[in-house]
């Protein structure tokens, strides 16, 4: 597991689903289990691009790209820019 997902996976838990007990790894499904509301996904989103040091289209990425922490990972990778 690589150091960014270690990271989103402590925000997510902490940070957006705040249940007691709930544990999560980089393939546990988010968005399609309910675990995160499409209201979270915008705070998902900016703390990936805080973690991923870059800048990702909000065009650029659905959902379906965000249901993991490892298609998180990879959509940052894909379609983010560096931060000047």
């Amino acid at each position: 597991m690589t150091p960014q997902a270690e990271q989103m996976i402590a925000y997510i838990v902490k940070e957006v689903i705040r249940r007691p007990g709930t544990q999560i790894d980089e393939k546990t499904p988010l968005v399609s289990s309910g675990l995160i509301d499409s209201m979270s996904l915008v705070e998902v989103l900016m703390k990936l691009e805080g973690v991923m040091h870059s800048r990702i289209p909000p065009g650029k990425v659905q959902a379906k790209d965000l249901d993991t922490v490892e298609l998180m990972v990879a959509t940052a990778q894909r379609v983010g820019r560096p931060r000047p």
